[in-house]
């Protein structure tokens, strides 16, 4: 059996490769906190979701909703019978579905390899990982696919360099999380996917604490004595599966908007100095996060007039807060002398993107490097021919196929 969605349910599908589902520009103005039912939820947990930026500021830094994975609706149902849907608190180190205090402790002992500085320290070995990627793709007979070539090798060399992880191990970790990071998987899939990924990350811990366990991030971390192997390998879990998830589509989406919007192209090509603008215009005009992040209410809270009872989920519209009037002078534009930075791509409070400056680099050096390499980039097909990642979990495509000279 497959379920058969409930109506309303959250909007995903686009008449634009850049812009989020039509609808939510009418839920916005119309019913910016509207009722949604989520399939495999009991009726009284019918939750909402929200489509404008104050009232998602408000939420993602008000005490009162909760991210802790027990609590939480099941926003998206798997395509697959499901008898029953239990939810479980989080796993040791499974952070991001924690609150303060367990929250806490874990991000104080992981913000230190993620700060401003820490992050300009690594530019010069980031850069070389750039270069050496550009240099493999020079060599290359165009057509080329941007996503295999480029968007997904800088987050993983990445990765490699900064979490000591080897290549072998994380080839085979970015196919499987490929697979359960979207919402279209068989039953099958996600079995046979989810149990080699576990195997390989937890063989991937159990060396660690056997032997030496390396002066990288997840070694340094190991040798604090405060972590043990299972909240560890969570740990693990969420940084390897976030670099490579959210980068790579960041990287190819917004090479084909940049190719899409030839003006703004040309415009940052001739004014360097605009590039860190433009990282963050396109975070905003793009924002990946698909379907957005979900809280739930502690107690009953009233919200824009609307109050949201105690249990009842929320799932808060990135995208479509990004896109709101009221913050961005003609939103739907992709204008890279906008100020951005009040955008909503990262999250906001306590449980904003804990490698957002790393993101953020990667993508200014290596849009830079791209196009200084190769000026005459260009799409080898029509951009609705371009395969989008519709039901992933973050957005982007599955292929860019371009060439050059």
């Amino acid at each position: 059996m497959v379920y058969e969605p409930k109506a309303p349910v959250i909007p995903y599908k686009r008449t634009c490769p850049f812009d989020p589902a039509a609808e939510y520009a009418q839920l916005r103005e119309e019913d910016p906190i509207s009722p949604v039912t989520f399939e495999l939820s009991p009726r009284e947990k019918d939750g909402w979701l929200i489509t404008r930026h104050d009232h998602i500021r408000q939420i993602m830094t008000d005490p009162r909703f909760s991210h802790r994975s027990e609590l939480l609706a099941l926003v998206h149902s798997p395509p697959f019978e499901v008898e029953e849907y239990s939810p479980e608190p989080s796993a040791p180190g499974n952070f991001v579905r924690m609150d303060a205090p367990e929250h806490t402790r874990y991000r104080r002992l992981l913000t230190g390899f993620f700060t401003v500085r820490k992050i300009q320290q690594y530019e010069p070995t980031l850069e070389r990982i750039i270069d050496g990627v550009l240099d493999e793709m020079a060599e290359m007979e165009p057509p080329v696919d941007l996503v295999k070539v480029f968007a997904e090798k800088i987050p993983a060399r990445s990765t490699c360099s900064i979490m000591g992880v080897s290549e072998s191990d994380l080839t085979a970790l970015a196919e499987h999380f490929s697979v359960i990071m979207r919402i279209d998987y068989t039953l099958e899939e996600f079995i046979h996917h989810n149990n080699e990924l576990n195997a390989t990350l937890e063989r991937m811990m159990a060396e660690r604490f056997a032997g030496d366990p390396g002066d990288d991030l997840l070694g340094q971390l190991i040798a604090t004595g405060e972590l043990t192997e299972q909240e560890m390998f969570n740990i693990a879990w969420i940084a390897i599966g976030g670099a490579l998830d959210t980068t790579p589509n960041m990287f190819a989406l917004g090479t084909f908007a940049l190719l899409e919007h030839p003006e703004q192209l040309a415009k940052v090509r001739e004014r360097p100095e605009l590039m860190e603008n433009t990282v963050e215009e396109l975070l905003r005009y793009l924002t990946i996060s698909h379907f957005g992040a979900s809280r739930v209410a502690l107690e009953d809270v009233e919200i824009g007039g609307r109050t949201i009872k105690a249990g009842q989920t929320v799932v808060l519209s990135l995208p479509s807060a990004n896109r709101d009037p009221r913050y961005f002078e003609n939103a739907d534009e992709f204008d890279i002398d906008r100020p951005s930075r009040r955008h909503l791509a990262f999250g906001f409070g306590i449980h904003q993107c804990l490698g957002q400056h790393l993101a953020r680099a990667s993508l200014r050096i290596g849009f830079q490097k791209l196009f200084d390499r190769f000026p005459d980039l260009r799409l080898t097909v029509p951009a609705q021919q371009v395969p989008l990642r519709e039901t992933a979990m973050h957005y982007g495509v599955y292929e860019l196929p371009v060439t050059w000279g």
